[in-house]
């Protein structure tokens, strides 16, 4: 609805011209609907100062395009630092790549809308051609060389080891082979008969048993790494070492000893860092993974320029202050400018780029100017939590609505959005859910269920859409709508809840439930779960526990079958008691699966059939047990 106002219409007009620069101006709010609009032209490369900014777009543009909609997240490390990039971080961004280069790829997922990312992501450059690594792909019933699927995980840099615990691993056992994506929620088991895929389940990091609850039948494994040692890698790795000796240990002895590891195959931390100088030359950005043509949207250019003149000031700073560090005797960093090499692009670099590519250069700012687009839409009053404010919000809907305007609240979750429901009808202002999709009625105030941060006014629709951090200044978090693991199925549901039941904090461990309760704190009205503890002094009373509304996430149902004590508060038998809890599960767990390796890895004998075409089942001394039928 709120796309067919004349602004937008104008919008997607402008664009459809095809200009190669275009300046909008309104509100940091309506990113997602100036998004969504320009997605319908074509696919679309937004881009966001940073990361949490990304996250937060990216969950609001997947309740319009869907699965569509990917973001494209930064390393968390920076360039010349002696650790890389997370596994799972590294999977994300090679999944977005491959997306890219494959659209017609569905094993994936649908052809890409929309992809976010932060100022980062756009100015760091990257190993050419990632989204072209072929990944592992294994499905029940296909037949592959078990030998040359070991050898392939190796090559896209997973770990083998005894367990799999983390992602990036994997593991043999007979013809079983376990296998944690960089991607998944959980890691994968398979087993093998000969080389044919006979069976495949997820199963628990933690106790190692299948999640019978969810079924998989394709494994997907994308590369852990986004530098891979290859041959050519390795023999530009032995150049640079032999050509810059360690003769300076404190200068070049760190990166000189990486080089000599990297020219033997090994993997080191930090290797990344070194991607200049590996592949000189070579490397591009992510506007050169983009189609011909593809639109680059910048929502608030100013903060992003001021991000990426950041960003490489502050990598110079944290060099300094780690060639200090060093000259104390810490490790040296990875100072890849010795090698001629460089970290970030410049902004105007990556600009010139993109036109170069035949992408238009778009941008979203706070900042009017004569040639920009002035959008009609404001953003939506704020009342950050105090109650005053917050009946002054419903008032105004409730006088919006009777005056024939449209309103929407939009709330993180279902319980959340039944609570404004009966708020607003506290103040005398109709309210109705409002199913996803659907237009919002006449006189009627309609509350809503999505991840939408900030609000907005659109006078053209006569629209307002408030949200729950207008009204209570709480930033929603951004989360997928993935499954959620086995272990939260015990997860605590305030609303049924009783007086006396019993429920575990992750931190504090076992507690009993007493009321829920709200608390006015610095202005601001939130609800709370009052929780019960054993008293940490001798002889005293009772400690109790206040749990915000937005951490119930940590807690969960207690499933034992005796009651148990309550924990004490601060106290450290909680954490030794989930300490040897783990231990004796690893054991367990282990047993168990070299258990079931030996049986699947021991040959079977078939049995003779009687006429009847039943097995002839013998007896331990050997002589045949008569049928039963």
């Amino acid at each position: 609805m709120a796309l067919t106002a004349p602004t937008f219409q104008q919008l997607i007009d402008s664009a459809a011209a095809s200009p190669a620069e275009l300046h909008l101006v309104g509100p940091a709010s309506a990113r997602l609907f100036v998004a969504s609009a320009l997605a319908r032209l074509g696919p679309l490369l937004v881009v966001t100062a940073t990361g949490r900014e990304a996250d937060d777009l990216t969950a609001e543009l997947r309740g319009v395009f869907g699965d569509a909609v990917a973001v494209f997240p930064s390393w968390e490390t920076l360039p010349h630092e002696r650790l890389s990039p997370g596994v799972d971080t590294v999977g994300a961004r090679l999944t977005v790549l491959r997306r890219l280069a494959h659209p017609d790829d569905a094993r994936l997922g649908p052809p890409l809308q929309v992809v976010v990312t932060a100022a980062r992501s756009l100015l760091q450059p990257m190993t050419p051609q990632l989204g072209l690594i072929e990944p592992v792909t294994l499905s029940v019933g296909a037949e592959v060389e078990f030998e040359g699927v070991i050898a392939r995980l190796v090559e896209l840099a997973y770990t083998r080891v005894d367990m799999v615990g983390r992602r990036g691993e994997f593991a043999v056992r007979g013809g079983i082979l376990d296998v944690f994506p960089p991607t998944a929620e959980h890691p994968v088991r398979i087993e093998f008969w000969g080389d044919e895929v006979s069976e495949m389940r997820m199963f628990s990091v933690a106790d190692q048993r299948s999640i019978p609850e969810i079924e998989v039948d394709t494994l997907i494994a994308v590369p852990c790494r986004e530098l891979l040692l290859t041959e050519e890698v390795r023999q530009r790795a032995a150049e640079l070492s032999a050509r810059h000796p360690a003769t300076e240990p404190a200068i070049t002895g760190s990166v000189t000893d990486m080089l000599a590891k990297l020219a033997e195959g090994i993997a080191v931390d930090g290797m990344e860092a070194l991607l200049p100088v590996l592949r000189p030359g070579e490397h591009v950005l992510l506007t050169d993974q983009l189609a011909q043509g593809t639109p680059i949207l910048l929502c608030d250019p100013e903060k992003i320029r001021t991000r990426a003149a950041d960003l490489i000031k502050t990598g110079s700073e944290f060099l300094e202050a780690s060639w200090s560090a060093a000259a104390m005797g810490t490790d040296a960093p990875v100072d890849v400018a010795q090698f001629g090499g460089s970290g970030f692009a410049e902004l105007d670099d990556v600009q010139a780029a993109a036109a170069k590519g035949g992408h238009p250069w778009w941008t979203l700012s706070q900042l009017s100017d004569e040639s920009a687009v002035e959008l009609d839409i404001r953003a939506a009053p704020s009342a950050r939590g105090h109650q005053h404010d917050i009946d002054g919000i419903f008032a105004m809907l409730r006088a919006h609505v009777t005056t024939g305007g449209y309103a929407v609240v939009v709330a993180p979750g279902a319980g959340t959005a039944h609570r404004v429901v009966e708020r607003l009808a506290e103040c005398d202002t109709p309210a109705a859910m409002l199913e996803s999709g659907a237009a919002p009625k006449l006189g009627v105030v309609g509350v809503l269920k999505g991840p939408l941060h900030d609000g907005v006014i659109i006078p053209g629709a006569t629209l307002v859409v408030i949200t729950e951090t207008d009204l209570t200044g709480s930033r929603v978090a951004a989360v997928e709508g993935k499954r959620l693991a086995a272990k939260r199925r015990n997860t605590v549901d305030p609303l049924a809840l009783t007086a006396g039941d019993l429920v575990v904090h992750d931190q504090h461990g076992i507690g009993r439930f007493v009321e829920m309760v709200e608390r006015t704190v610095g202005g601001a009205r939130r609800e709370y779960l009052v929780l019960e503890y054993a008293s940490s002094k001798r002889g005293g009373g009772s400690d109790k526990l206040y749990v915000p509304m937005d951490s119930l996430d940590q807690l969960s149902r207690y499933v034992g079958g005796q009651a148990p004590a309550l924990s004490r508060l601060g106290g450290s038998d909680w954490a030794n008691t989930k300490t040897k809890a783990r231990r004796a599960v690893r054991e367990i767990a282990g047993e168990l699966v070299s258990l079931y390796a030996k049986r699947q890895a021991s040959p079977g004998t078939r049995s003779a059939r009687t006429p009847r075409g039943r097995p002839r089942w013998k007896t331990r001394s050997g002589t045949p047990r008569p049928s039963t039928s």
